[in-house]
């Protein structure tokens, strides 16, 4: 077991990098990204109205956060797995996961009373935080193991 820890430290290194730059991003988000229901969804959301916010750079602000969050990801399945079309495959389901929950998050915003937000809070949780990593990593594993 230690021996093949030793023979893929730079596949571990590159990943501790990898998860050490999605951390930042997390660490630096109020400082580099637009999101006023970041302070909202802090507090008691529930018994209080939305936020004031621009639509178009809500928009931008979720769409970089995501994609930027979309791409280290991508890097460390890819890292993780050496297979460029499972990498491919994974950069498709991240495309069309960003589109249905884009979508939601926006139709959510402009058709439901801000007291029944938990959907709207969990899009969100979903387009800012890399959460599909953590489904996909596990699912391309077992789906490696069974070939």
């Amino acid at each position: 077991m230690l021996q093949k820890i030793l023979s893929n430290k730079v596949k571990i290194v590159l990943v501790v990098l990898l998860v050490l730059a999605l951390a930042l991003i997390r660490a630096f988000e109020d400082v580099l990204f637009y999101d006023p229901f970041s302070a909202y969804f802090k507090n008691d959301y529930l018994n209080l109205a939305f936020p004031t916010f621009e639509r178009l750079p809500l928009f931008l602000a979720m769409s970089f956060r995501y994609f930027l969050n979309s791409a280290l990801s991508l890097a460390i399945i890819y890292v993780l797995f050496k297979d460029l079309g499972l990498t491919k495959f994974a950069s498709v389901l991240y495309l069309v996961f960003f589109v249905i929950l884009i979508t939601a998050f926006f139709l959510l915003l402009t058709f439901s009373d801000s007291h029944h937000n938990f959907a709207l809070f969990y899009v969100r949780r979903f387009l800012i935080q890399p959460l599909f990593l953590l489904l996909f990593v596990p699912a391309f594993f077992y789906q490696k193991q069974q070939k």
